[in-house]
């Protein structure tokens, strides 16, 4: 399948979540009714309730206390005397303080004035602190280093509920924290798309202060290897770097790629330490092995290696062989990985090896009946319980993908991350393994998060933040086996992750809600109540560089025009549930703009603005639409949906080499585009804007499932069809004009007349499938 970890990504369904039923309340109203009860709630409360500041993760135990602490650049850091971890803590509370609030804070051995104090005591479980805030200072008490940090945090987020620097008066306050799960973490894959230094240290960063703490780090894969390994030095050398897809007669790209020295890893392991992060580094095998054996063919098992095909995406042939030097090798490389990062685990990978390579092997075959192994599935588990007893002998820890549970010869101690479903998760803890829940496509990061213009190339699945924030990872898990849950992750693999700007996007504000599930009690678990949390943890984090994703607070209008209309009735909507406030004379958006409340009967053309809004603030920036005759009568293809569903990817052009490209979203099995109650009537004709990229997917044996109708003219064309993509043919749109053009291309042609609304479906005939042609935008032209 074309990307990391997608075989079954494209059939498991995310939790099923409530749906409105006929005559039930709407949405907006239950949410208005919500916010009224909640200021009516406001006015009958003792004040002391009102002072819990929105804190994220929500806090096991929170109460309000007597008095008030005020914070000010003369306020004392307190810190026993030798306590380094108290110290650190200390440290990284006074650089949060400078960041967010301009305050500089000197750390002491002693103070008779209000203070911060950091207290060296047990607290119970591991990470778990004790936050007192009152006229005397704060005390934040730990038994672990980890505990100290996450004090440390909730106190800034307490000094913090408010924008703006200098000073702040803090009320009384007493909480009583600790973690759900002692695994809560986020994957970053640097493989397909390297991560700059700088990023990875701000990723930690932002991770910190949601307390999160572990960062599985996928160092290598098919298309990249970006550690070094001093004994090897061609696998940074030459598969450190690859050139970029292109279709067939596009410009050639700048070579792309980079590693990390090992310098630069520990640089970033102490980083991570001194947040409370530890990282656990992935080396994929027995697939996933590309990089490697691109580098150092005799790894391989089958000859010749094939050039070129590193900037594929998908799932590679390619493995290692079994042979004693390919060990000694993966030994060799482990070798160097543990110098560098000192976590209990290692990541082996172990997943979507296809064993066709060594089916064909005679070398392999021959081993595996030395070894007395009736299959290949045997053999991959042998290959992983070897590698399982070097890192023992290490006292380390194998960690594998759920793949590592097939076959008779499971390491007793290797613990499973569970991505194919739930489904590894609950097989492991069934077993006695321990598991990480981090479930496709739930869990999986690189889902596109929404449908607005400002998304970035993505998978076409929709995981929005609401779907994300009600996963549960003892979900069907029995409750004498949830113990073997350690916790959970998201992961974010980067095959259209090109930038560090749209990695950020694609991770926050979702791991924000994968930390909540991490951290915090399911009991009483709400999202609107969660969403008035985030919104002031997201502008936290923008000091520490973060431009987190605005998918789940823009308003998204839907359009339903009648052909002929002077007139159009638009819908508003945003993931968040925040009300939303909007103008159709050209003025801002305001708190004092119309509340929208339902549909609204517009003339053409109107200028609409609007923005969701959380008390007096917007959430996010205003969408501006001028919505016009051309404006119904357009769709891009994230306003109508593909087809068949089967594996929809959106997927970036590949031109230019700099600045903004256009990105499609397009099913690669089957291309095609259909948009239901289009307004053909008087419509004279329809004009397409498109383009081609490369197909460049290892798809194996399921090529044959890629459904492309054979061309009538040599460069093919675009079809446009009455119902769908079986109906008769109302135009056709030859591609003859964009073959040479490596960008974007608008065909136009004729439109038999029609009466009112119908539906319409768009698709393209080729003699063969690269290059993919896909839709950017349709438009009906009167």
């Amino acid at each position: 399948m074309p990307d990391g970890h997608a075989a079954i990504a494209w059939t498991a369904k995310p939790p099923k979540l409530a749906e409105s039923k006929p005559g039930a309340p709407s949405v907006i109203s239950i949410r208005l009714a919500i916010l009224a009860a909640v200021a009516a709630l406001a006015t009958a409360v003792p004040a002391s309730a009102q002072q819990l500041p929105r804190l994220l993760p929500v806090p096991a135990e929170m109460q309000p206390a007597p008095g008030h602490f005020a914070l000010t650049t003369a306020t004392p850091v307190l810190v026993p005397a030798g306590d380094a971890g108290a110290r650190t803590a200390a440290d990284r509370l006074v650089e949060l303080l400078k960041l967010s609030r301009g305050l500089t804070l000197r750390t002491v051995a002693a103070s008779p004035h209000p203070a911060i104090r950091f207290v060296r005591a047990n607290t119970g479980k591991a990470e778990s602190y004790r936050l007192e805030i009152g006229a005397n200072g704060a005390t934040i008490t730990a038994g672990d280093d980890n505990g100290l940090l996450y004090g440390a945090v909730t106190f800034w987020q307490t000094a913090t509920q408010a924008s703006g620097t200098g000073a702040v008066t803090i009320p009384g306050l007493a909480i009583n924290d600790a973690p759900r799960f002692g695994w809560r973490g986020v994957m970053l894959d640097v493989a397909r798309n390297f991560r700059s230094p700088a990023y990875v240290r701000q990723l930690i960063d932002w991770m910190a202060v949601n307390k999160l703490n572990t960062l599985h780090w996928h160092l290598v894969d098919d298309q990249g290897w970006r550690i070094e390994i001093k004994k090897y030095p061609r696998l940074t050398s030459v598969s450190g770097w690859r050139y970029p897809a292109v279709a067939p007669g596009a410009p050639k790209l700048p070579k792309m790629g980079g590693f990390y020295t090992q310098a630069e890893i520990r640089e970033i392991v102490a980083y991570a330490a001194k947040r409370g992060i530890t990282i656990v580094p992935e080396i994929e095998m027995p697939g996933h092995a590309f990089a490697a054996i691109r580098a150092y063919p005799e790894l391989a098992s089958a000859q010749p290696v094939p050039v070129g095909i590193e900037s594929d995406a998908g799932i590679f042939p390619w493995l290692y062989n079994v042979d004693d030097k390919t060990f000694g090798f993966l030994e060799d490389v482990l070798g160097e990985v543990m110098e560098l990062f000192p976590s209990k685990y290692i990541h082996v990978g172990g997943d979507e090896a296809t064993k066709d390579q060594w089916k064909a092997s005679p070398v392999i075959q021959a081993k595996m009946k030395a070894l007395g192994l009736k299959d290949e599935t045997a053999l991959q588990a042998w290959f992983i319980h070897r590698i399982a007893t070097y890192l023992q002998a290490h006292n380390r820890k194998l960690i594998g993908w759920d793949e590592i549970l097939e076959g008779d010869d499971v390491p007793a101690d290797a613990t499973i991350t569970s991505w194919r479903g739930i489904k590894g998760g609950i097989e492991a803890a069934k077993k006695g393994h321990d598991a990480v829940m981090s479930p496709s496509p739930i869990l999986y990061l690189d889902n596109r998060q929404g449908w607005g213009p400002n998304e970035p190339p993505a998978r076409g699945t929709l995981i929005d933040l609401r779907q994300v924030y009600g996963y549960n990872p003892v979900d069907q898990i029995p409750a004498e086996q949830q113990h073997h849950v350690l916790g959970v992750q998201g992961n974010l693999w980067s095959e259209r992750m090109r930038t560090d700007a749209r990695a950020a996007w694609a991770m926050f504000p979702r791991a924000n809600a994968i930390a909540e599930i991490g951290w915090s009690k399911p009991e009483g678990r709400n999202f609107d109540e969660f969403v008035t949390r985030l919104v002031p943890q997201i502008n936290r984090m923008k000091p520490l560089g973060l431009n987190a994703a605005t998918s789940a607070f823009e308003v998204h209008p839907k359009l339903d025009y009648r052909a002929g209309a002077k007139t159009v009735s638009v819908s508003l909507e945003n993931q968040s549930g925040l009300p939303m406030r909007y103008t159709t004379d050209g003025t801002p958006v305001t708190a004092r703009s119309p509340l929208y409340a339902g549909p609204l009967s517009l003339k053409l053309p109107t200028r609409l603005r609007a923005a969701s809004f959380l008390e007096a603030s917007s959430a996010s920036a205003a969408i501006d639409r001028m919505i016009d005759g051309r404006a119904v009568r357009t769709r891009t293809d994230e306003d109508i949906k593909t087809c068949a569903g089967k594996v929809v990817l959106g997927i970036e052009d590949d031109y230019p080499a700099e600045g903004k490209r256009a990105t499609f979203l397009v099913d690669i099995f089957q291309p095609c585009w259909q948009w239901n109650d289009a307004p053909t009537g008087g419509v004279k004709a329809v004009a397409l804007t498109v383009g081609q990229i490369p197909f460049n997917f290892q798809l194996g044996k399921d090529i044959d499932h890629v459904k492309i109708p054979p061309a009538a003219t040599p460069a093919g064309e675009f079809r446009v069809h009455a119902g769908t993509c079986t109906g008769p043919i109302l135009a056709t749109l030859p591609l003859a004009a964009a073959v040479g053009n490596p960008g974007l291309t608008r065909l136009l042609a004729p439109l038999p007349l029609r009466q009112g609304n119908e539906n319409i479906c768009i698709d393209y005939a080729a003699n063969g499938v690269n290059p993919m042609w896909a839709l950017e935008s349709v438009e009906l032209v009167p």
